[in-house]
């Protein structure tokens, strides 16, 4: 998820919801340079659960946290389409091709799980502290899951800003890069409703995106695949070859070579 780097103005502390989580919690406060806020409009809270960051006051929606185990994510895992799916055809899944994928936008990391439960292995980048942070924290309860555990042992989270990141790249590059450059306001369901009334003071709008797509397509090897609205127009800058349209998602491609399967 892209966001300004200019701190938000809303005021975040942090709540152990029992006693024991107290030092654990401290530890993610520090890292995030977060402190105890009398009138906080939300607040980073651990528990038996996990960490989950909510908003405070009578009208508030409930906490979001990462997992990959139960829930929606479990449910699309199970249920959501395997190979069919339109994300694993843009990405250029097929019969003994699984890409190597960096999403240099995961937000709550739940494309990148789609495709790791396929057989990809996915490099994440997430940019805003308190979104990483919760992916994080998903991940690791993740990975003492049996079935589950082999999935996220295939996702690797990078803290920081992707442009940078992608720019200063030094490994193999990946196959493919993934863009959702927009919190996904596509969705009208109740949870990405929840998620979107949170955190959008914490994010931007998509502004840098331009900049986001000419570094994926410096770096990616064989393509680019940018997640978006369906009706909205491509990011500023070369026109995707083709595109994968959906009921209220697309996914503009931007290939430069094509993926075949290993030798």
């Amino acid at each position: 998820m892209l966001m300004s780097d200019e701190r938000p103005s809303n005021k975040i502390t942090f709540e152990a919801l029992e006693p024991a989580y107290l030092p654990a919690l401290a530890v993610w406060a520090t890292r995030l340079g977060l402190a105890v806020e009398s009138d906080a409009d939300f607040a980073l809270q651990l528990g038996a659960a996990g960490l989950q960051f909510v908003e405070l006051g009578p009208q508030a929606a409930g906490a979001v946290r990462v997992d990959f185990v139960e829930g929606a994510v479990a449910h699309r895992r199970l249920f959501g389409g395997g190979t069919g799916q339109m994300i694993a055809k843009a990405v250029g899944v097929q019969p003994g091709v699984r890409p190597q994928v960096l999403d240099a936008t995961a937000g709550l990391g739940r494309d990148a799980f789609v495709l790791a439960s396929l057989g990809c292995n996915m490099t994440l980048i997430e940019r805003q502290p308190l979104i990483a942070a919760l992916l994080d924290d998903g991940l690791a309860r993740a990975k003492t899951d049996r079935e589950v555990g082999p999935i996220v042992a295939q996702m690797r989270l990078l803290h920081g800003n992707a442009i940078e990141l992608m720019a200063s790249w030094t490994e193999e590059p990946p196959q493919v890069i993934y863009l959702d450059p927009m919190f996904p306001q596509r969705d009208k369901t109740a949870l990405v409703k929840k998620e979107m009334r949170l955190f959008k003071p914490l994010v931007g709008a998509d502004q840098d995106a331009p900049a986001l797509l000419a570094a994926a397509l410096a770096l990616a090897s064989h393509r680019v695949v940018v997640k978006r609205p369906r009706k909205a127009p491509s990011i500023e800058g070369p026109k995707p070859s083709y595109v994968l349209e959906g009921k209220s998602s697309r996914y503009d491609i931007y290939p430069k070579k094509a993926l075949r399967p290993a030798v």
